[in-house]
């Protein structure tokens, strides 16, 4: 299976960022992908909570997700929507960080409701409060594929291996980590988080990332990191994307999973323990 990651700069305009991504969708099967992936909050990068009111709907109104699954069944292929801003139902009038699995008649296989809230102070002048506007999910998602086993994640869920680590214990063999990543934290922290995930799974990391500086209606501008990701179950990095939009490609392989897994299997190794 050839997978390939499309890098964007996703502004606050989801009918805009569709059509971006439809666009990238159609290269990458000319270069004979079978599975797309895009980054985290494909259809509308803002920091203004007034403005995702305006334009974010809920599932089943989201123009960028039936405009999505249309597209996957076009074209036959596995997409991965690293996520959509989604309305939901809750008193509270929170949004969800939702991931979505198509397959390639266009139904949703699989949703995962990212876990883990980027609520940080990187700098004095860039703070995020992500669960202000966003309610964490609360499970872990293992999709099946004729393919893979994919195990769900997005963004910040990256710094925490227990959630890679059960995922790959109930048979990931492919990790997903679409992000819109600080550019200050990225280029700290990225790649080395990316590669450990990688190598205390013995999965595949596929990492379609958001890129460059992000235009607004309102709010604040974002910067995003870019360097979409792919790292092998080894730990070596097959494709960096640099800090361009544009797309890389990898042919998957399980059989580097099962090899990876076999030359170092600490999967096999746990043990329990007292303390601290």
């Amino acid at each position: 299976m050839r997978a390939a990651l499309l890098q964007i700069t996703s502004s606050d305009d989801p009918a805009e960022n569709l059509e971006t991504v439809k666009a990238m969708m159609a290269d990458a099967v000319a270069e004979g992908a079978g599975f797309v992936l895009t980054p985290e909050v494909t259809n509308c990068l803002s920091t203004s909570r007034t403005h995702q009111k305006a334009v974010l709907c809920h599932e089943e109104d989201d123009p960028t997700l039936a405009g999505l699954r249309e597209a996957a069944a076009h074209h036959g292929i596995w997409l991965l929507i690293g996520s959509l801003g989604v309305k939901t139902h809750d008193a509270d009038g929170r949004f969800a960080n939702r991931q979505f699995l198509i397959t390639p008649t266009g139904e949703i296989a699989a949703r995962y409701d990212k876990i883990h809230m980027f609520d940080v102070e990187v700098t004095p002048e860039e703070t995020y409060r992500e669960s202000d506007g966003y309610r964490p999910g609360t499970r872990a998602v293992l999709a099946e594929t004729p393919f893979a086993k994919i195990g769900m994640t997005i963004c910040y869920d990256v710094r925490f291996p227990h959630l890679h680590r059960a995922l790959a214990k109930a048979g990931a063999q492919i990790l997903t980590a679409p992000a819109a990543f600080s550019h200050v934290t990225g280029a700290a922290h990225w790649h080395a988080l990316l590669q450990a995930r990688a190598i205390e799974t013995g999965c595949y990391v596929l990492a379609p990332a958001q890129t460059g500086t992000h235009k607004a209606s309102r709010g604040a501008a974002r910067r995003t990191y870019g360097h979409s990701l792919i790292v092998a179950p080894w730990g070596e990095i097959l494709a960096d994307a640099g800090t361009d939009p544009g797309i890389v490609y990898v042919d998957l392989d399980m059989g580097k999973v099962a090899q990876a897994r076999k030359r170092v299997p600490a999967l096999t190794h746990d043990r329990e323990f007292d303390g601290p």
